[in-house]
């Protein structure tokens, strides 16, 4: 790939992360208890590559009441810098992000975690995945050879061999991150009809139907974004009516119409509301709220993660951008109920959490941060 690429932006704000706490420990079946009052599993991913870099999947513990984070084992798996959860939440899936792109199933008792199989996601450099909402497959997004691949779901939970890759085409006018095309994210719709692939290199977001029966997919639709805005994720209302784009090289927000599969641009904003002189930024994860209002962005650069209230017709206004606690927050996530928000914050080697004011939206810091290498991703079950 000319130019820089996804692994020469990475290694660059890899440079001084650090901290200690969720290394050098396999994980065991351990109690997820602080005190007398019972805590819920936290997974974490991170990226295992480099001097300071993590050792695998973490296991924190978040305090419901608090939304205090803690935590002191992991399990050694390469470079897991994506986790997704089973319908069941008995098993885990996680991208192994390297040359020889793999996909891994571990199984999900308690806190206790356990590998089943590997399997090779048919590219290089997996960096997201999903499992479908049938539970029958799961999809994984190679960024490095812009790919798209579905492995079967065993009865064991395991992966089965893949079952099709498609391969997208084009590129995008910035040469150093768009000479090819950069699968990033893949996601179902709210109705699990489609699946979408939002390719960076390729300013596109791709629909897919998936066949149930055979593993494969079959393309329904290709959205052309704007040209160099380099779309990473997608967030649905769950409506079902609009979604949201965060894009990583304009550093803005697309908010779309949404219907059969299609995207509908019809608005377009700041992801955050005023640049940090001499910093470019660059928003990594978005969230809606379980109940549509409001709109989440983690701001790598900036270091904040910015609020947006949802109007009526599902366009969006900024109405703040915090810290984000640490430093270049490449993952955030809602715990289940969505009262506690977290930062995976890459740089500052920290895991952050926010308590979410139901009425407002706005993100208040609780706890002590919890220090761990290169974190990457965030699951709290």
């Amino acid at each position: 790939m000319a130019g820089l690429d996804r692994r020469g932006f990475l290694g660059l704000s890899l440079l001084g992360a650090a901290g200690v706490g969720l290394t050098g420990a396999v994980l065991m079946d351990t109690p997820a208890q602080a005190g007398p009052r019972a805590t819920r599993p936290l997974f974490v991913g991170t990226y295992t590559d480099g001097a300071n870099a993590g050792k695998g999947i973490g296991l924190a513990s978040w305090d419901p009441a608090t939304g205090q984070v803690s935590g002191t084992q992991v399990l050694p798996v390469a470079n897991p810098s994506f986790l997704a959860l089973s319908p069941n939440g008995q098993r885990l899936y996680v991208v192994n992000e390297q040359s020889d792109g793999q996909v891994t199933a571990l199984s999900v008792s308690g806190t206790k975690l356990k590998t089943i199989n590997s399997q090779s996601s048919g590219g290089a450099g997996p960096t997201h995945l999903c499992v479908h909402p049938s539970g029958k497959y799961v999809v994984s997004a190679n960024y490095d050879s812009g790919s798209v691949a579905v492995h079967p779901v065993r009865a064991d939970g395991g992966l089965g061999a893949r079952s099709d890759l498609v391969r997208h085409k084009g590129s995008g006018p910035d040469p150093d991150r768009q000479s090819s095309p950069h699968a990033h994210q893949v996601l179902p719709d709210p109705a699990g009809r489609y699946v979408h692939a939002v390719d960076l290199g390729t300013d596109s977001v791709y629909a897919y139907e998936l066949n149930l029966g055979t593993g494969k997919l079959a393309l329904r639709h290709q959205v052309k974004l704007r040209a160099g805005s380099g779309p990473r994720h997608l967030a649905f209302h769950p409506n079902g009516r609009f979604a949201y784009v965060a894009t990583e090289l304009g550093s803005t927000v697309i908010t779309c119409g949404y219907a059969d599969g299609l995207l509908t641009p019809i608005d377009e904003v700041p992801a955050i509301a005023v640049p940090v002189p001499g910093v470019r930024n660059y928003p990594a994860e978005i969230l809606v709220s379980a109940d549509g209002r409001f709109v989440y962005v983690s701001n790598r650069g900036s270091d904040t993660v910015s609020i947006f209230a949802v109007g009526g017709d599902g366009k969006l206004r900024l109405t703040g951008s915090p810290s984000c606690g640490g430093k270049w927050p490449r993952h955030i996530g809602l715990d289940p109920s969505g009262r506690f928000l977290f930062s995976s914050n890459q740089n500052s080697g920290t895991v952050t959490s926010f308590a979410v004011d139901q009425a407002s939206g706005a993100l208040t810091p609780t706890g002590k941060p919890l220090a761990t290498p290169t974190p990457v991703c965030t699951l709290p079950l």
